[in-house]
C-alpha cells in the first residue's frame, strides 16, 4: 500500500531525487573545502575542476527543490485536499527549509574567493609563512566549521525522527492500554453471562426433573383408571350374559 501511495505522490519522487543529489553534493562541497583550504590560487586547475563540478551540483539540486517548494505552497492552504495530513505538510516544509538552508550555505561558502596579494609571488621564506600560513589555517578554520555545522544538523535530524518514534510508541501504548481495558470489560461481561447461564441450566434441570416425576405419577393413576374400568366392562358382560 505504501509503495502505490509513493508512486501516485510526485513530491515523495521528487524529495528521494533532492535527497539523492544533497547527498552526492556533500562530500563535492567537503573536497571543495579541503582544496581551497590547500591552495593559494584561485586558478589552480584541481580547484577550478572542484568548484565547477560543485555548481552544477548545486544548479541541480537548487532545480529539484524549487519544484519541491512549489508543492508545498500549493497544500499549504488546504491539504485535506490532497489527501494528506497537517502533520505530514508540516514535515515537508522542514525538509524543504532545511535543504534550502543547507544549499544556501554553501552557496555563501562558494562566495568566499582565495585573496591574492602581489607580495605572494615573492620569494622568501619570509613571504610564505605571513601569506600562506594564514590563508591555509582560514581554509581549515572554514572547513572545520562547515563539518561542525553539518554533524549539528544530522544531530538534529537524528533528534527529530526520534521524536517521531517516540511519539509513535506513546501512541501504540495507548492502544495498547485502551484494548487491554477494553478486553479486560469483555472478560467481565462473559463472567456474568456464564454465571446467568450456569443459573438458567440449574433452573432447567430442577423444571425437568419436576415435570417427568409429574408425569410419572400421571402414568401410574390412569393405569389404575383403566384396570378399573376394564373390571367393571367384564362384570357388566357376564351380567348381560347370564340375563340372557
Amino acid at each position: 500500500m505504501m509503495s502505490s501511495t509513493n508512486e501516485e505522490d510526485p513530491f515523495l519522487q521528487v524529495q528521494a531525487d533532492v535527497l539523492a543529489q544533497l547527498s552526492q553534493t556533500r562530500p563535492l562541497f567537503t573536497s571543495y573545502l579541503r582544496i581551497r583550504s590547500l591552495t593559494t590560487s584561485p586558478t589552480n586547475p584541481e580547484l577550478v575542476a572542484a568548484l565547477k563540478e560543485l555548481e552544477s551540483s548545486l544548479s541541480s539540486l537548487t532545480d529539484d527543490l524549487a519544484d519541491l517548494v512549489e508543492s508545498v505552497q500549493a497544500v499549504q492552504s488546504d491539504p485535506y485536499k490532497y489527501g494528506l495530513e497537517i502533520e505530514e505538510v508540516s514535515r515537508r516544509k522542514r525538509l524543504v527549509d532545511e535543504v534550502g538552508n543547507e544549499v544556501e550555505d554553501m552557496r555563501d561558502e562558494l562566495k568566499k574567493q582565495i585573496s591574492q596579494s602581489p607580495s605572494g609571488t615573492r620569494r622568501g621564506k619570509s613571504t610564505t609563512n605571513t601569506f600562506d600560513e594564514p590563508r591555509r589555517e582560514d581554509g581549515e578554520d572554514n572547513y572545520a566549521e562547515f563539518e561542525q555545522q553539518q554533524q549539528l544538523h544530522m544531530m538534529a535530524e537524528q533528534d527529530q525522527q526520534l521524536d517521531g518514534v517516540f511519539r509513535t510508541v506513546g501512541n501504540l501504548r495507548q492502544q495498547a492500554d485502551d484494548m487491554g481495558r477494553e478486553l479486560e470489560e469483555q472478560a467481565g461481561m462473559l463472567d456474568q453471562v456464564d454465571s446467568l447461564t450456569d443459573r438458567v441450566g440449574g433452573r432447567l434441570q430442577t423444571g425437568l426433573k419436576t415435570m417427568g416425576t409429574v408425569i410419572k405419577k400421571n402414568e401410574d393413576g390412569l393405569s389404575s383408571c383403566c384396570i378399573a374400568l376394564l373390571i367393571f366392562v367384564l362384570i357388566l358382560l357376564l351380567i348381560l350374559v347370564l340375563v340372557l
